[in-house]
């Protein structure tokens, strides 16, 4: 597998010779390489941007929404291609993979018909000579910056955004899984999308950020990954007065009341969080369990996650792979370590498996107190912490204690418990009783440290749009 850039309607390998090599997590062995961009193809995107920006803006939004859809139709035809492309890079079993490559013509198919309807509106005016109007345009040539867990779905949001509302972009994909991002540039690429309206690149991430920012080409900066990687891109693109949307991390809660089945939400509970390896950033991490149900549905949950098959992605019957690179591997054992050595009881996992690749073993931890490192980072892998509260208060109060602030999760039976945690939880997603969130027509985004604006939904398109007032006199 070796990626390519795509700079101004054509593939290149770019004007360097540095590569970066692309591993299986599953082996720890090399698969492919992708060439890092120079500061020479970042100018050259740079000026395909401006250019592609200018006819995409001319077009209509139905013709552009022709384009998209007829890019979504050839990410169905691509479907297996960019799923195995996903698992053989990223590591996720080949079932989610597909789960993801399915949701990339959605994302397309939603945004191309919402494009046509991003309606501006009329003001009554206090003269009747005088026409008021509201004109929704393009903001611009955007820099998106795209993270490894969701190779596909990532950089597909903001495409798909971006596209429909008529900006063109820069995409900086992951280096770790850039087979997929080429598979889904290709299909726009062969739907008939203008040079220089999508541009993909690779290589050393701040370089690119630097260069790409700071351009007056760039009008505005989509990022999804780490809290100070975010902060970092939000501060130079504050330094050259740009607009950012900042999906960043989180720390989910998963608050259990008394009046659940423990082992029916222990069950649904065990899918959520040790999909992708737990290395998603809405995964539940913190589990808050009322006293009075709390001992069955740990011990539920740890049958649960005792029973999980883990394995290489493309092998028939995993439930979970590897994590994505060997550091992920390092920095979870690093938590759970110091959580046992401050009191938490491990009651299933808290260890490497294997001698090869980047496996790690589903993982329990209860009791965890709160100066453990794990109830104050991000795990971002297979690790779930089950700690005890005797009332929602307690259960609401430690959801909202860390500056964390993206999805969160209830149970519950009761409709003032229901209403209670509506009103009271601090995040920008919530959902009870399912796990209802990440579709495209729904709002996705966090507050505080977990960033702000969204991605999805009409929230995601108006991110790409501006507002022109124009009053004018008869």
């Amino acid at each position: 597998m070796t990626a390519s850039l795509y700079i101004d309607g054509a593939w290149t390998e770019g004007s360097g010779k540095r590569r970066g090599k692309v591993l299986n997590p599953a082996t720890g062995q090399q698969v492919g390489e992708v060439p890092f961009a120079e500061d020479a193809d970042l100018d050259r995107a740079l000026l395909a941007a401006g250019k592609g920006f200018r006819v995409w803006k001319a077009m209509s939004a139905i013709e552009r929404s022709k384009i998209m859809r007829k890019a979504a139709e050839i990410m169905r035809e691509r479907h297996e291609t960019m799923a195995r492309a996903i698992t053989a890079e990223q590591g996720k079993p080949i079932a989610e993979a597909r789960i993801e490559a399915s949701l990339a013509p959605e994302h397309t198919e939603w945004n191309a018909e919402e494009g046509r309807r991003a309606y501006g509106r009329l003001i009554p005016a206090r003269a009747s000579d005088v026409t008021q109007l509201v004109v929704k345009e393009p903001i611009g040539p955007v820099a998106a910056f795209s993270p490894w867990n969701f190779p596909v779905n990532q950089v597909v949001r903001k495409i798909a955004s971006a596209l429909a509302a008529g900006c063109s972009i820069i995409v900086k994909a992951p280096e770790e899984a850039p087979t997929c991002a080429v598979e889904l540039v290709r299909c726009f690429e062969e739907a008939g999308a203008p040079a220089g309206v999508l541009n993909l690149v690779f290589g050393v991430p701040a370089e690119i950020s630097e260069r790409l920012i700071s351009s007056s080409v760039i009008q505005k900066v989509s990022f999804t990954g780490s809290v100070p990687v975010g902060r970092h891109l939000g501060a130079l693109a504050a330094k050259h007065l740009k607009p950012t949307t900042m999906e960043l991390g989180g720390h989910a809660p998963f608050i259990v009341t008394e009046d659940v089945d423990p082992i029916a939400v222990a069950a649904a509970a065990t899918a959520s969080k040790f999909r992708n390896a737990g290395q998603v950033c809405i995964s539940p991490t913190r589990f808050l369990v009322h006293d009075k149900v709390f001992d069955r549905f740990l011990e539920a949950f740890v049958e649960k996650a005792e029973a999980i098959k883990v394995g290489d992605g493309m092998a028939e019957g995993t439930q979970m792979g590897p994590l994505a690179q060997a550091r992920r591997v390092d920095s979870v054992d690093e938590l759970v370590q110091d959580a046992a050595a401050k009191g938490a009881t491990v009651h299933v996992g808290g260890r490497r498996i294997g001698n090869h690749g980047f496996f790690y073993a589903p993982t329990i931890v209860a009791n965890a107190p709160l100066p453990s490192r794990i109830m104050n980072e991000e795990p971002f892998g297979p690790v779930a912490i089950v700690n005890r509260v005797t009332s929602l208060d307690e259960a609401l109060t430690e959801a909202n204690r860390l500056p964390f602030a993206l999805a969160s999760y209830a149970f519950t039976n009761s409709l003032s418990h229901a209403d209670r945690i509506t009103d009271d939880i601090e995040a920008g997603m919530l959902t009870i009783n399912h796990f209802g969130l990440g579709v495209p027509e729904t709002p996705f985004g966090g507050f505080r440290d977990s960033g702000h604006g969204s991605e999805g939904g009409v929230e995601g398109l108006s991110a790409y749009l501006r507002n022109k007032f124009v009053s004018r006199k008869r």
